[in-house]
């Protein structure tokens, strides 16, 4: 899976391997988007405020591009790196649910059951 980060706060190498790290794992479950290379994360990172200090000052934002959908999670933290945990954690509840959505189709089912007889 590809991921491309637009960033407004100072990329280090520590933060990249960060962000391939928590989101990488999330490719088993768009596996079949991704071996015909359709699954790309659209990672946006940014501080709210130049001068506040403390609260919710990073932003994190990431958009799943697949075929004919687009999941988007939005996180709000002190630390950008709690920030990118949350996005990862909408990311994947929202794909468990597209997921369900096509495999519970009754159409399949029905398709499955006439084909077998």
């Amino acid at each position: 899976m590809d991921i491309k980060i637009k960033k407004s706060v100072d990329l280090t190498p520590a933060l990249q391997s960060f962000i391939e790290n928590k989101l990488m794992p999330l490719a088993k479950f768009v596996k079949p988007f991704d071996e015909t290379g359709e699954a790309a994360i659209w990672l946006e990172i940014s501080r709210t405020t130049k001068h506040h200090r403390k609260g919710d000052v990073y932003f994190a934002a990431a958009d799943l591009r697949l075929p004919k959908k687009i999941i988007r999670a939005q996180a709000y933290a002190g630390d950008v790196r709690k920030a990118i945990d949350g996005v990862k954690d909408t990311l994947r509840v929202e794909i468990k649910k597209y997921r369900t959505h096509f495999e519970n189709k009754p159409r399949a089912i029905m398709r499955n059951f006439r084909d077998e007889k």
